[in-house]
């Protein structure tokens, strides 16, 4: 057997073997995400069950997992829902996407024009805190009611944060890396753009988790109030199943949001987790 054989037989075990580890190592990470989550949601269902039992309320007020989980299972086969949850996607993207946009602009001028912080930084934080549902009057009064209605209070929701975190990120940036952008010749937008934002993306990062968070409330709140013809969405059905009374189709729904929102944060923690390897934090160890 030549030496070249025999060092690629060699190789080829060292690869099995590496393989090995990797699946080993990919079904352990696996195992540790997941058996937390089951155990969570088995408490939750556990409880759930005990308040039914309690009887606190009539069971048409507060319904089980047992009359909750057939209506979830029916509705995920009907088109009606599917395009519910179409609308209310297309409508939580779009306004998101407009917040972000705003959000960076608005970030980026304030964060580096003093006058502008002096002037808005405050009625951004204002902003933030102000609850999605007092916007809607106004916007009911500009817009009628319309999904236009509905876009401006998402984006009034959430482009503060997303601001707000830019800004923060900006102004923890090392002056070091500032100093080192000088000297290899960047100036103003080169500056922003190949030291600043680089430096402020896990705040940033941060800032659109949370506007995310400010814009999927403010949809909710919006559907619930904004009722348009022929556009199921899943604040509508929130909405008529409060009116009919139907406990069981609500927390059905409810469980579909709250889905929806879970796994919107694990792309957002994945996206952390691809930042913190990057930057050498070893997010695989979190």
């Amino acid at each position: 057997m030549s030496t070249d054989t025999h060092a690629a037989q060699i190789a080829g075990l060292d690869a099995l073997e590496i393989a090995e580890k990797r699946r080993g190592a990919l079904a352990g990470r696996l195992w540790a995400r997941v058996w937390p989550i089951t155990l969570a949601v088995g408490i939750v269902l556990a409880i759930w069950q005990g308040v039914v039992w309690a009887g606190f309320w009539e069971p048409w007020v507060f319904a089980g997992p047992s009359e909750v989980f057939p209506v979830l299972f029916e509705r995920l086969g009907t088109g009606e829902f599917w395009q519910a949850v179409g609308v209310t996607m297309r409508r939580a993207v779009t306004g998101f996407a407009a917040a972000m946009l705003i959000g960076l602009i608005v970030g980026a001028l304030v964060s580096r024009v003093k006058v502008l912080r002096a002037a808005f930084g405050s009625l951004i934080t204002g902003l933030q805190t102000m609850p999605s549902i007092a916007w809607f009057p106004l916007a009911i009064l500009l817009f009628k009611l319309s999904e236009s209605a509905i876009t401006f209070v998402v984006i009034l929701g959430a482009a503060p944060s997303i601001a707000n975190g830019l800004i923060t990120g900006v102004d923890y940036t090392p002056p070091l890396l500032l100093r080192a952008g000088h000297v290899l010749g960047f100036r103003r937008v080169q500056l922003y753009w190949h030291v600043i934002l680089p430096a402020s993306l896990p705040s940033f990062l941060a800032g659109l988790k949370q506007g995310w968070a400010f814009a999927w409330r403010s949809l909710m709140a919006g559907e619930i109030v904004v009722i348009i013809a022929n556009q199921p969405s899943l604040g509508e059905q929130l909405h008529y199943a409060r009116e009919l009374a139907d406990s069981a189709g609500l927390l059905a729904t409810m469980i579909v949001v709250l889905m929806i929102g879970i796994v919107i944060d694990l792309l957002f923690e994945a996206g952390d987790n691809a930042l913190r390897r990057r930057w050498g934090l070893r997010a695989d160890l979190r």
